[in-house]
């Protein structure tokens, strides 16, 4: 097998030493869980990435950090992310007691499921070859074995290729151990390599950031995420099964994938290839606007430019069939409340809209957790703060909570059944559009915070 490893420890050494390890290490004690509940502290083993942990506007996020931290509140501890981006390193420092469960965002393969104790499964992804629109195609298992694939690596793809390479000797392919998912759909976007394979959520999460990128086909079935503890951890694995299988623990996690994956299904190729290149040849005018205005009423000045977007596309001419006008389309009414006498002046209307969206936000109340508050601010610019309510209230009568954006996206639709809005104060309301005006501002955000991001290896270009 042609296999090209960057780096220099290979996966099966890792393997042998965490078995020497499980073989002579000291006894744990003898209640793990208690152990953990004393310290006060949990330790989550996680990726540094979009889907697993990273800072945000409103602090730390990611569907991985924030599943765990659900489960370190309900042991009534507080957790500590260990960022380790090789799975071998993961494996190693857990079975050296550095953590306690590990949050991967990928499925492992066996050489790591023969060493660790899993919970329940809680997501389903599946590998995907990934390549770019132009570029060459691959249809079929066969067609993979005529061209050159490169990976990050992890455990559970490797174990994908190596069953395809039984029926297809010509299969091969090159690990880049010291890259992460991102960066290998990053490579394939400008050409460096043909194709990869990453996770579906991985995919799913960063087509936005490069529109041209397709998936080829799907290699194998699709499997669970699952959390990793050490197999010596039995009271830690029972209680991971006993939190799985509660009620509350299964609404975490469908909100956390409402929130992180749900606005993401609505993709238009076309759509975001504008607006990237409208990023450097419309925005430039109004960005010192949109930073001012946001400083001046305490609001991401890239949120306001992102929903100012999706309102406009950054047309301070813009007209709407309903009568809303202007860069952040206000109607007259709006307006007026906001003390804006021309809706169609750049700086002005800016400030106005953001005022609004500010005015909006304060209203809500302070208990709605960030970025909930924002996002239900953001549906009530849409469809009026009043129906917003009715939303909130119908979704608490549902028995979901009324300060998830999770739960009011999901109830905000059926404002357009009368069944349920003749029950409410404000009556009909096109609830499903301010589901899609929100999931839009929110890709266009996403999109906006990568290109202006000092840190990140995406540099989106004008021209892409």
């Amino acid at each position: 097998m042609n296999e090209t490893t960057i780096k220099t420890a290979c996966f099966a050494s890792i393997i042998f030493a965490a078995l020497f390890i499980l073989a002579c290490d000291k006894p744990l004690v003898r209640n793990d869980l208690e152990a953990i509940k004393a310290r006060g502290e949990l330790v989550l083993i996680t990726r540094n990435n979009f889907a697993c942990y990273y800072e945000a506007s409103h602090g730390h996020a990611g569907f991985e950090y924030e599943l765990a931290r659900a489960f370190a509140d309900h042991l009534g501890v507080r957790l500590r992310p260990l960022i380790i981006e090789d799975e071998a390193d993961m494996v190693e420092a857990l079975l050296q007691g550095k953590a306690d469960i590990i949050a991967a965002g990928f499925p492992f393969g066996s050489p790591s499921t023969r060493l660790l104790a899993f919970g329940p499964g809680y997501l389903p992804v599946r590998e995907q070859v990934v390549g770019r629109r132009g570029g060459p195609e691959v249809t079929s298992e066969k067609d993979l074995s005529q061209m050159p694939i490169w990976l990050s690596g992890n455990s559970g793809s490797l174990e994908q290729l190596r069953k395809l390479k039984t029926n297809h000797p010509a299969l091969t392919w090159h690990t880049l151990a010291e890259y992460s998912s991102e960066e290998m759909l990053h490579m394939v976007w400008t050409n460096a390599i043909p194709f990869t394979i990453v996770e579906s959520t991985a995919f799913i999460m960063n087509r936005r950031f490069y529109p041209e990128l397709v998936v080829q086909m799907d290699l194998g079935d699709s499997r669970q995420l699952r959390w990793a503890m050490n197999p010596q951890s039995r009271q830690l694995h029972r209680e991971v099964a006993k939190w799985f299988a509660n009620r509350s623990a299964q609404d975490v996690v469908a909100n956390l994938s409402s929130h992180y994956y749900s606005h993401l299904e609505d993709f238009d190729y076309v759509d975001i290839a504008r607006y990237r290149r409208r990023i450097f040849n419309r925005l430039p005018k109004y960005k010192e606007h949109f930073q001012e205005a946001a400083r001046q009423f305490g609001l991401d000045w890239q949120l306001v430019a992102a929903q100012a977007y999706q309102e406009s596309h950054w047309n301070p001419r813009a007209k709407s069939f309903t009568g809303v006008r202007g860069i952040m389309m206000l109607t007259q009414e709006t307006a007026k409340l906001v003390g804006l006498k021309n809706r169609l002046a750049e700086k002005e209307g800016i400030y106005a809209g953001t005022k609004y969206l500010a005015r909006l936000h304060g209203m809500l109340n302070q208990t709605i957790p960030e970025p909930d508050r924002t996002l239900m601010a953001l549906a009530a610019y849409n469809l009026g703060p009043g129906h917003l309510q009715d939303a909130r209230e119908l979704a608490r009568r549902l028995g979901k909570s009324p300060n998830a954006w999770g739960s009011v996206r999901e109830v905000l639709p059926l404002l357009q059944q009368k069944k349920y809005y003749k029950t409410v104060k404000h009556g009909y309301a096109r609830g499903k559009e301010a589901v899609q005006y929100v999931d839009r501002i929110r890709t266009y955000h996403k999109v906006l915070h990568m290109a202006f991001s000092p840190t990140s290896f995406v540099r989106l270009g004008a021209n892409s």
